[in-house]
């Protein structure tokens, strides 16, 4: 067992440094296969997905105050709201969600 700190502070270096760097050394010629081309193209999307929104539902003190204020944050997003007063609507939403519930 490494008990060493700078060991694992070197591993995790190393292993982030290869996940960048492989692509670049083993892929020489543009990639031309449409699946992969897509699936490249939304891989942040999901990763963003994935880490916002167990944050939404998890960052009240119940999880169903979080789940409102993302479906109100859907609509007025959907309606043409900008981010901002998307921001605070859900900001609000939940506010009021824990007085009144």
């Amino acid at each position: 067992m490494v008990t060493n700190p700078w060991s694992y502070i070197l591993i995790s270096a190393l292993v982030t440094y290869l996940i960048r760097v492989l692509p670049l050394t083993l892929i020489k010629k543009p990639i031309e296969n449409q699946f992969i081309k897509s699936f490249l193209f939304y891989v942040p999307y999901v990763t963003l997905a994935v880490m916002t929104f167990p944050a939404i539902l998890g960052a009240t003190e119940e999880p169903i105050y979080g789940l409102l204020a993302l479906v109100v944050g859907i609509i007025a997003s959907w309606l043409g709201a900008n981010m901002f007063f998307v921001a605070v609507l859900c900001c609000l939403v939940v506010f009021l969600a824990q007085i009144i519930l």
